[in-house]
């Protein structure tokens, strides 16, 4: 069961002394002695104001006033602390209004003590995440997910990096990456950050349009040009003029569209279908694709002259299953972006959810991940995310990568006993010690280094994983990709 750590600090609010004398006894058994007492609503809201408060237990009523005035003012003072509202048995219905309006969970009167010490981690564990979120969010810029690339993970940070060396320029770009790891907005970052910001941002899948249509969409066509044309028509390359032009899946073009992009690309002219005057574009091109082009032009499916114009600066995406740590800082965003959606208070992420989350293999990237947090807050049945909740996460029909990975380094770590030990087997206490080193490096590199991601994988809080990370020697820095 993980305890609190003598770090934080909490604060209980009940209008009944003999019960907060109780609790906070038991807290301070368990090694927690810093605990705020609050009989009433301006006390409560008193000691909101004066330190920084890692979860709250807030019994809903106090006396003749309301607990959710205190709940309504915490979530407006401190939003990402946790609050526990406390109930007795009549009360429940209350308490679920009180997770509907953001309170992290409830308890019942009376109080066990191992349920109250474990859902108050639960809480201050809540409640250092939403602030680990914010303080990524400082890093990566108040806007994330908006017009840039979000994450702390070095995969990530280098692609931002090589977009703003790429942005002032006008030099071609080639964005690889699998389905779903944000090319259109790699490239509408490029675009934000460019001097064409002001200017048209174009974008087209290549798959989604017939040869002839993707070509009279692209070019454009004159009035009679074929059969259905009945006005003439300009094409995206003009619309983009002073802008940019961004073309999703180009390895899905035709031979035929391939050839016109060559030409646009060597000669910056165009002409309409239909027509032979040229007309000239100055758009920025970038190009996405999640196809190998070099096994695309061995197989004379992709221009290989083409294939050299694109290639000019290419930027490669992480999947997002390369940047375990961001997991929890997407999830958050992509959250509170569906709940604002669609009016809905965003539910708090707990610690299940947390490690099914950062467990998963996420096969569709980000694209996945903003799915399934959308489903969250559209199926959600209280304040927190549950895992029945997570459509295909948490349970799966094959092995995670995870529990691939804690497979090989046990039967590594077994392999490794047998061939040192010979005929004599080494003592319980150096066998468990190995299988711990071995069990904590396989959920170090799930979790990219990340300790928190890590923490949760493994069931335990930060300050006891750290305690087993020092006793192994194991340092976080080396896992990181």
């Amino acid at each position: 069961m993980p305890y609190l750590s003598k770090a934080t600090r909490l604060l209980l609010v009940d209008d009944d002394v003999e019960l907060c004398a109780l609790l906070e006894l038991q807290l301070s058994a368990k090694g927690h002695r810093d605990v705020a007492l609050a009989h009433d609503v301006r006390s409560a809201v008193d000691l909101l104001g004066r330190s920084t408060i890692d979860a709250i237990l807030l019994d809903l009523r106090l006396g003749r006033e309301d607990g959710f005035d205190v709940l309504r003012e915490a979530r407006q003072r401190c939003p990402e602390v946790a609050v526990l509202v406390l109930t007795a048995d009549g009360s429940v219905e209350s308490a679920v209004s009180a997770m509907r309006a953001g309170a992290f969970g409830y308890l019942l009167k009376p109080l066990a003590e191992h349920e109250l010490l474990q859902n108050v981690a639960h809480a201050v564990e809540a409640t250092r995440l939403r602030r680990e979120v914010r303080g990524l969010r400082r890093i990566v810029g108040d806007d994330a997910g908006q017009g840039t690339m979000v994450g702390a993970s070095p995969a990530i940070r280098e692609v931002r990096d090589v977009l703003a060396r790429l942005a002032p320029t006008d030099a071609t770009v080639l964005i690889l990456g699998e389905s779903g790891t944000g090319k259109e907005l790699a490239a509408r970052t490029l675009h934000s950050l460019s001097p064409r910001q002001a200017g048209p941002f174009v974008a087209i899948n290549c798959a989604a349009l017939a040869p002839t249509l993707l070509e009279s969409t692209l070019f454009g066509h004159l009035k009679g040009a074929f059969t259905g044309a009945g006005e003439s028509r300009e094409g995206l390359f003009a619309a983009a003029r002073g802008g940019t032009l961004f073309l999703d899946e180009v390895g899905e073009a035709s031979l035929e569209v391939q050839a016109k992009l060559l030409r646009v690309l060597e000669t910056r002219k165009f002409c309409r279908v239909g027509s032979t005057r040229e007309e000239e574009t100055d758009a920025r091109i970038v190009t996405a694709t999640n196809r190998d082009l070099r096994l695309e032009v061995s197989e004379k499916r992709f221009r290989e002259d083409l294939f050299y114009r694109l290639f000019v600066v290419p930027v490669s995406l992480p999947p997002l299953r390369d940047r375990a740590g961001d997991v929890p800082l997407l999830a958050e965003l992509f959250l509170e972006r569906a709940a604002a959606r669609h009016k809905r208070a965003a539910p708090a992420l707990g610690p299940e959810a947390l490690a099914a989350l950062s467990g998963h293999t996420w096969p569709g990237n980000v694209r996945e991940l903003a799915n399934a947090m959308e489903a969250a807050v559209l199926l959600a049945r209280g304040g927190e995310v549950e895992l029945d909740r997570l459509p295909g996460i948490g349970v799966a029909s094959a092995p995670s990568r995870a529990v691939v990975d804690l497979d090989a380094a046990l039967a590594g770590a077994f392999e490794r006993f047998e061939s040192e030990a010979g005929d004599e087997p080494p003592p319980l206490k150096d066998a468990r010690d190995a299988l711990e080193r071995a069990y904590l490096t396989a959920v170090l590199r799930r979790a990219a280094g990340n300790v928190s991601v890590a923490a949760r994988l493994a069931g335990r809080n930060r300050t006891d994983f750290y305690d087993l990370l020092r006793r192994h020697a194991l340092k976080p820095a080396e896992y990181k990709h």
